[in-house]
C-alpha cells in the first residue's frame, strides 16, 4: 500500500474516533484536535462539546477521552513512520508532535472550564443535543458559590434605582434626640428674635457671622422676625437662607402674619404680597374668604423662607372693651368663629405653612392687653366650653400644628392668678387632655409685662415647661432661661425625660414639614 493510501486508511478511522469522542463528551476534543493538526483534517472544527450532567459521567467521559487520545497518538506515530519519504508529507513529526501536545493540553484545560451560566453556554457554543440549557451547570469547584448567588429571587418589578429605605419620622426624631446634649435639647425649646439671639443693639437685617456664632452657642429651635427685620424680598430671603444654613437641626422661621392690622410682611409694599383687611371683615364674607386668607398668606410668605405663621386668631370677640383682640377675631359669635377658624387653618396648611391658633383659653373676653399686664377671664370652665373653646377645638380638628397659650389667668377655674401659659391644669389637663391637642404648645411672648412683672426669665421658663409647654417664645433673657432649665434638670426640679418629651415633638414636626431632611438622618 502506498504512503498516500496508508494515510488514507488511517484517515478513514478518524470519523469513528470523533463520533466516539463526541458521544462521551467534550474532552474527546483533545484527541480530535491532535489528529486534526497532524493530518490536516478540518472537520473537527465543527464539533461542539456538550456539558456533562454529573460528576460520575464527567469522569467517565474524561477516561474515555484519554483512551481515545492515546489511540489517536499511536495511529499518528504509525502514519509518520510510513510518510517519511512522501513529498506531500506535513512538517516533521517532532515539530508537529510538540505543537499538537501544546494544543491538546490547551484543549483539555478548556474542556475543564465550562461557562458560568446556561445562557452563555447557549449563545457561545450552541445546543447540539436539543435539550433545554437555560438551567446553568457549573464546574464542581464553583458549584456551591453559584448556588448561593442564585438563592435570592429578583423581583422583575422592583425599582433597582430606588434609594435604600429611610427611617420613619418617629425613628428619625428619636435618633436625633439620642445624639443631643442637654444644652442642645434645652435650646431647642426656644423661639427668639435675632436681636435676642445675637445680643446686638438695633435691628438685625442680615444673617452673618454674628448670627452663626450665636447659633453655635445657643442652637435654638426657631427665630421670629418682625417688621423691622423685613425690608425687601431679596434682603429677607437672603437673611433667612443664611440664618437657616447655620442651624444643624433646622429652624422654625416664624412671623405674625394674620392679615389686617397685624401683618409684618403684608403692610410692607416692597414685599409685594397681598394685603388683607381685618379678619372681622374677612369673616363677614364667609368661610371661603377665610380659607383664601390662609392659602394666600401661606403661599406667599413661604417663598421668602418662612415656615411658621403665628396665625390665625381663634379668639371670640365677646368683650367690646377688649383693647387687644377686637377686629383681629373672625367673629363675635363662637359657632361662626369656629367655622371660619377651621377654614383658615385649612388654607394655611394648603399654602404649605405651619399655623398656630391663638390665644388659648381665649383672649376675646378680657379687658387687659397682656403686653402691659396680666389679663384675666372671669368665666367658669363650662362657660369657656360653650364659647371660647369652640374655635380652638375646630382649629385643632382641622389640623393646626401649634396652639399659643396666652398670659391669661383663670381664677374661677384654677383658684389662683397663675397665667394659663404657666398652668399645668390649663395646658396639660384642659388643652391636651380635654381638647385632645397633641401638637406643639407655645407660650405667648415671655417678654410681655404680664410675665416680666411677676417672674424672672428663668423662673418663667421652668414653670412653663412644668406646665407642659413645648416652645418658649421670646424670653427677656435667653441665657438666664437656658441656664435655669439646665439647673432644674440638675437639681431634679425637672426630669430630662420631660425635656425629651417636648424636644421629640419639636423634631417630629420639623421632620414632617421638611425643616429637617429625613434622608440626612441615619
Amino acid at each position: 500500500m502506498s504512503n498516500r493510501n496508508h494515510r488514507k486508511h488511517h484517515s478513514n478511522l478518524i470519523p469513528y474516533l470523533l463520533i466516539f469522542a463526541v458521544v462521551l463528551g467534550g474532552l474527546a476534543l483533545t484527541a480530535v484536535k491532535f489528529w486534526d493538526y497532524t493530518q490536516g483534517d478540518t472537520t473537527s472544527n465543527a464539533i461542539v462539546n456538550t456539558v456533562p450532567s454529573d460528576d460520575t459521567e464527567r469522569q467517565n467521559i474524561k477516561d474515555a477521552a484519554d483512551q481515545a487520545a492515546r489511540e489517536a497518538a499511536e495511529r499518528a506515530d504509525q502514519s509518520e513512520q510510513t510518510a517519511e519519504d512522501d513529498t506531500d508529507a506535513e512538517p516533521s513529526g517532532e515539530n508537529s508532535q510538540s505543537q499538537a501536545e501544546a494544543e491538546a493540553s490547551t484543549a483539555e484545560d478548556s474542556s475543564q472550564a465550562e461557562p458560568e451560566s446556561g445562557d452563555t453556554e447557549s449563545e457561545e457554543t450552541g445546543n447540539v443535543t436539543g435539550e433545554d440549557t437555560s438551567e446553568p451547570v457549573t464546574p464542581e469547584e464553583t458549584a456551591s458559590e453559584w448556588e448561593n448567588s442564585t438563592e435570592t429571587e429578583i423581583d422583575p418589578e422592583a425599582d433597582t434605582d430606588a434609594p435604600s429605605p429611610v427611617l420613619t419620622t418617629d425613628e428619625a426624631a428619636q435618633v436625633l434626640l439620642d445624639g443631643m446634649t442637654l444644652h442642645e435639647k434645652v435650646c431647642q425649646l426656644f423661639i427668639v428674635t435675632p436681636e435676642e439671639l445675637t445680643g446686638i443693639s438695633g435691628t438685625a437685617t442680615v444673617g452673618g457671622a454674628t448670627t452663626q456664632a450665636a447659633l453655635q452657642d445657643y442652637p435654638v429651635g426657631g427665630i421670629v422676625y418682625f417688621a423691622g427685620n423685613i425690608l425687601t424680598q431679596d434682603q429677607c430671603t437672603a437673611m433667612i437662607e443664611s440664618t437657616q444654613s447655620y442651624s444643624e437641626l433646622g429652624l422654625f422661621i416664624a412671623v405674625d402674619e394674620e392679615g389686617g392690622t397685624v401683618a409684618r410682611i403684608g403692610r410692607n409694599s416692597a414685599m409685594g404680597t397681598t394685603s388683607f383687611p381685618n379678619m372681622a371683615t374677612v369673616g363677614a364674607q364667609g368661610t371661603g374668604a377665610a380659607y383664601n386668607v390662609g392659602l394666600t398668606i401661606g403661599s406667599e410668605i413661604t417663598q421668602f423662607g418662612f415656615n411658621l405663621d403665628f396665625a390665625p386668631v381663634a379668639d371670640v370677640n365677646t368683650n367690646p372693651d377688649n383693647p387687644v383682640i377686637g377686629s383681629r377675631a373672625f367673629s363675635s359669635d363662637a359657632a361662626e368663629a369656629a367655622e371660619l377658624v377651621a377654614s383658615a387653618v385649612q388654607g394655611f396648611r394648603d399654602g404649605g405653612i405651619l399655623c398656630c391658633l391663638k390665644h388659648f383659653p381665649g383672649h376675646g373676653d378680657t379687658a387687659t392687653d397682656s403686653h402691659y399686664g396680666l389679663a384675666e377671664t372671669a368665666k367658669t370652665l363650662d362657660e369657656l366650653r360653650e364659647t371660647e373653646f369652640l374655635p380652638f377645638q375646630a382649629g385643632i380638628d382641622a389640623g393646626a400644628e401649634l396652639v399659643m397659650v396666652g398670659h391669661i389667668s383663670t381664677p374661677n377655674i384654677t383658684g389662683n392668678s397663675v397665667p394659663a401659659s404657666l398652668s399645668s391644669y390649663m395646658v396639660t389637663d384642659i388643652l391636651r387632655g380635654e381638647l385632645g391637642f397633641d401638637g406643639l404648645v407655645v407660650t405667648d411672648s415671655l417678654s410681655m409685662e404680664a410675665i416680666t412683672d411677676q417672674y424672672g426669665s428663668g423662673e418663667a421658663a421652668v414653670l412653663a415647661v412644668q406646665a407642659g409647654v413645648d416652645l418658649l417664645l421670646m424670653p427677656e433673657d435667653l441665657s438666664a432661661a437656658v441656664s435655669a432649665l439646665e439647673g432644674a434638670v440638675g437639681d431634679g426640679t425637672l426630669t430630662e425625660s420631660r425635656i425629651d418629651e417636648s424636644v421629640l415633638r419639636i423634631l417630629t414636626v420639623k421632620l414632617e414639614c421638611d425643616i429637617i431632611d429625613i434622608n440626612s438622618v441615619s
